[in-house]
């Protein structure tokens, strides 16, 4: 799961008009959220890449030429169209953050809420499912559970919600029942000149 974003006004101002675009259209708005996406994750493995969309050196006509090649039959019209837009605005670089504040648009009208899951062995799907439904219902949103595995954890499980965790492994169990075994130890009896007599 990735960290939230701070993204400029001008970011979430774009990224707010493709969605309501994209809504009028009837396009399929997580399908822009997965092109998005997509490319910023190619932005965010490829920092190079990155830096010729925002460089202002870059004339606008070798921009395209490398975004059509990059794009072509990847993403729907409305994306591609909305690409055009930025470069010819100069606005490329903020597609990582126009990225980010279009998931968060889209997150707020489902009601999505990304979670993190950390287990000692993997889950099968039907047992992320499991995980995803009891979230969910005491969230009260619908959860997008994402998984990873951490043997240390012993059993049991790890949950990130936002910023809050829910530590429900076996290691923090031993942990705390640790504390309390040292927390209860009788502590030696203080000598005194009665108890010796």
């Amino acid at each position: 799961m990735t960290e939230p974003t701070h993204y400029s006004p001008a970011a979430k101002s774009y990224a707010e008009a493709l969605f309501e675009l994209a809504s009028e259209r009837q396009q399929s708005l997580e399908q822009i959220r997965d092109e998005l996406n997509d490319l910023k994750q190619i932005i965010d493995a490829n920092p190079l890449f990155g830096q010729f969309l925002a460089d202002p050196a870059i004339t606008r006509s070798q921009r395209t030429e490398v975004l059509e090649r990059a794009i072509r039959g990847r993403v729907t019209p409305l994306t591609a169209n909305f690409l055009g837009l930025l470069n010819r605005k100069g606005r490329m670089g903020l597609l990582t953050q126009v990225a980010e504040a279009y998931k968060d648009l889209l997150d707020k009208k489902f009601g999505n809420i990304e979670v993190e899951v950390t287990v000692a062995q993997r889950l099968d799907d039907g047992q992320v499912e499991q995980v995803r439904q009891q979230v969910s219902r005491a969230l009260s949103k619908n959860a997008i559970v994402h998984q990873s595995v951490d043997d240390s954890i012993i059993g049991g499980m790890v949950l990130r919600v936002e910023d809050r965790l829910i530590d429900a492994s076996v290691r923090s169990q031993l942990q705390s029942i640790r504390h309390k075994i040292l927390a209860g130890r009788p502590k030696a009896a203080a000598w005194t000149p009665d108890a010796a007599a």
